[in-house]
């Protein structure tokens, strides 16, 4: 290969690499599609509707799943992309639109059928959701420690740091 062909290939493959990064910064979720976060968002207020408290999609229950689902949920991907999928037919088919776009109280009525006819999908969600409200928020959830406070318990402490003052002596 001569040394012009060698700089093109080298220009082109940059500008690949370049473009595919710039792509990848913009997006806002690692595995769900935005349509699908939305689902998830509006479906996880659904299992913990905001309140007094923030709701679960406000305390970052959205990006801990598909924080988990390039982790430790990797094995369950396809249940979340058809189960998405399938709570926005439903919504499409029993009240005209996207679930995400329902009023509160229309989604309210499709979540029992969720719960009946998808009911693995739906205790999944169930499940990562509380994992999400209630865990650590190191793990993308329960922002703010909206979970803890709302059940009146107090931060734990952090492995690592004094678990006394800041200056690391111990009170008198």
């Amino acid at each position: 290969m001569d040394r012009g062909r060698f700089l093109q290939a080298g220009a082109a493959a940059a500008a690949a690499l370049s473009a595919s990064s710039c792509r990848s910064s913009q997006e806002r979720w690692r595995f769900v599609t935005d349509a699908e976060g939305r689902t998830l968002g509006a479906l996880c207020d659904q299992i913990v509707p905001p309140a007094e408290y923030p709701g679960a999609a406000q305390t970052g229950a959205v990006e801990f799943i598909d924080r988990q689902l390039m982790r430790h949920y990797r094995k369950h991907r396809a249940a979340y992309r058809r189960g998405l999928t399938e709570t926005d037919q439903l919504g499409i088919a029993t009240f005209g639109h996207a679930f995400a776009s329902l009023g509160f109280a229309q989604q309210t009525g499709i979540v029992p059928v969720l719960e009946g006819q998808r009911r693995p999908f739906f205790d999944l969600v169930l499940n990562h959701t509380m994992q999400s409200f209630y865990g650590s928020p190191r793990h993308g959830g329960n922002r703010d420690a909206a979970g803890w406070r709302m059940l009146g318990v107090p931060e734990p402490p952090v492995r690592g740091r004094s678990q006394f003052d800041g200056a690391g002596k111990r009170p008198s």
